[in-house]
């Protein structure tokens, strides 16, 4: 590196920016006083580094070693904050102030002279193609975006780290703030006056950040964009090569990984003035920046949302993200004194359910009484609007004014004429996950597999001879999807796997999902029958929870097998299943 020290190097980026600036421009640009800038400018002239204003061949030359490399631009998540618009595109192609961020960002690049730009992509990566042929920036996929942290895109562009800029596709710099030579390894940080939940940092010597809490006061905070220099860049490979396949590094930020070993890489925080720099946190925070966002904003949710509530985009406020299901992305907004909750089919989903069948059932359950939170579903396109409920618990299977509420629901969905196209059968569909296992595996190895699959099949024989009668069942029935307020209202939610099945499998659900004891189990039939059931209902239903519970292993053991981790639970069914099979065969074949 060239023998150039930081404030000469500042002042000969300056003048190379803007050649010919007074004395009084430079300490503007660069933050030094008067005096020192005097000082600096006579010794770069005197080096023969600058004449006349200007930088010379040879001031060239000593900024050489400082020219960045490149820029990586972070583009890979979900950004869920933004629900529900970044399900259908991502956050960094939102249009803001007339601009699209990401391309902003490029342009701003390009602009400093960083022509070498590669764009991490992950969820709904294609959206970002474009890019390619319109700004000539390179593309990479980071497969592993939806189960690892932003320090997986770092992974797969190791590579390209030198002297690179590394950018988040969403921030918005109202100034251009790139450049094309930099000092040394730096994180853009603005002050914030007052108590704040953002990463905040503490600076040593020379400003080099020395510990960063998340959360504090009166405080520098991480925002913006980086710069790794060449020591930097190599030090981050060597940790990340050396510890992303630890599973503590799996949902950490590539800043995790800079603060565990914030003694060995050396980085500054480069402050820039308030009002510099952003970083949309949520809608509403977006709509103070840009009041006709929402207005402008191509959005098929907001616009769902208007046709059905018959508002305007304006009028939708308060929106975030609620906690995510298996199949679906949900968020909750306010229009007036109203609270709501928008459903957004997950990607795949329609492999899964009968949105139509859903839809129909929706409808049932509200007739019903038994979902007052039902507004609106789509038949085709699945998505649905609720009501939401504040304040709201779950259903306690334990608290018996609790479970024989929950029986007497599932009664009285089962007493309804109402019909849909849809049959949903638990066997059915264990055995169907049956095949899929073994066309993916060639044979199931799990041992005694097989003589419990045979033990399932005796046990579906000996009930088709039951006195039973299939009605419309909800068949995702337990205490997650049973909503109370606080006047003790309570509504039964989430009909996607709704279809005619044999009446018992929303008790064999409730069992198992529930992980109801055998006397609970006992006692919520007692619920539902409304007196004690006879031998044969209560060896029907028993087998219903061995049916349930076998169904949901075998999909566990699917799911397993393409790479998923379905946790505890894969014991939970097979504990199940197994125990109710042997309780229901020993009924039967007493």
């Amino acid at each position: 590196m060239a023998d150039l020290s930081k404030n000469e190097f500042s002042t000969l980026q300056a003048l190379y920016l803007q050649p010919g600036a007074s004395q009084r421009a430079l300490t503007g640009i660069t933050g030094l006083s008067l005096g020192s800038v005097n000082n600096v400018v006579k010794t770069l002239v005197h080096e023969g580094l600058v004449e006349d204003g200007r930088v010379t061949e040879a001031g060239l030359e000593a900024l050489e070693p400082f020219k960045v490399d490149n820029a990586v631009i972070l583009a890979a998540g979900l950004s869920s904050r933004f629900a529900p618009i970044s399900y259908e595109k991502p956050k960094g192609l939102l249009r803001v102030r007339g601009d699209v961020l990401i391309e902003r960002q490029i342009r701003q690049l390009q602009e400093a002279g960083i022509d070498d730009i590669t764009v991490v992509v992950g969820y709904k990566g294609e959206y970002f193609f474009y890019l390619e042929e319109k700004f000539g920036v390179t593309i990479v996929m980071n497969k592993e975006f939806a189960s690892r942290n932003n320090h997986s895109s770092l992974m797969v562009t190791r590579d390209r780290l030198h002297r690179t800029y590394i950018c988040s596709s969403d921030n918005y710099f109202v100034n251009n703030p790139f450049e094309p030579y930099a000092w040394r390894a730096y994180y853009a940080a603005q002050y914030v006056e007052g108590p704040t939940s953002e990463w905040c940092i503490k600076t040593g010597t020379g400003g080099r950040i020395t510990g960063v809490t998340v959360g504090g006061a009166d405080s520098l905070i991480m925002l913006g964009h980086v710069f790794f220099d060449e020591a930097f860049s190599a030090r981050m490979r060597e940790i990340l090569e050396a510890e992303y396949d630890l599973p503590a590094t799996a949902d950490k930020l590539w800043e995790d990984l800079f603060i565990d070993h914030i003694d060995e890489l050396y980085m500054i925080a480069r402050p820039y003035k308030p009002g510099e720099l952003h970083e949309f946190d949520s809608l509403d925070e977006l709509r103070d920046f840009d009041p006709q966002f929402l207005e402008n904003v191509d959005s098929e949710a907001f616009d769902n949302i208007v046709s059905v509530l018959g508002c305007k985009k304006s009028d939708i406020c308060d929106v975030y993200p609620l906690k995510q299901g298996l199949t679906n992305l949900s968020c909750h907004f306010r229009v007036g004194d109203g609270e709501y909750v928008y459903r957004h089919p997950g990607i795949g989903t329609e492999e899964l359910i009968d949105r139509a069948v859903e839809a129909e059932a929706l409808g049932v359950a509200r007739d019903l009484g038994l979902d007052d939170t039902f507004i609106y579903a789509d038949p085709k396109r699945g998505w649905k609007l609720s009501r939401f409920v504040p304040d709201c618990t779950t259903l306690d299977p334990t608290d018996p004014d609790q479970l024989r509420r929950a029986m007497e629901m599932a009664r009285a969905l089962h007493e309804t004429d109402a019909r849909v196209e849809r049959p949903f059968d638990f066997y059915d569909e264990g055995k169907r996950y049956e095949s899929l296992l073994i066309e993916r595996e060639g044979a199931i190895d799990v041992p005694g597999f097989y003589e419990m699959a045979k033990r399932i099949d005796r046990l579906r024989d000996l009930t088709l001879t039951d006195d039973s009668f299939t009605c419309l069942c909800h068949n995702d029935f337990f205490m997650l999807n049973f909503l109370i307020d606080p006047h003790g209202e309570v509504d039964l939610i989430d009909w996607e796997y709704a279809g005619m099945s044999d009446y018992a499998q929303d008790f064999g659900t409730f069992t198992v999902c529930c992980q109801l004891t055998d006397e609970q189990a006992d006692e919520a039939l007692c619920y539902y029958f409304g007196r004690t059931p006879t031998p044969q209902e209560r060896r029907h239903n028993f087998a219903y929870v061995a049916f349930a519970g076998w169904c949901w292993y075998v999909w566990s053991l699917l799911k397993e097998a393409e790479g998923d981790n379905v946790g505890e639970w894969l014991y939970i069914y097979y504990r199940y299943a197994k125990r109710y099979l042997d309780q229901a065969l020993s009924l039967y074949e007493a």
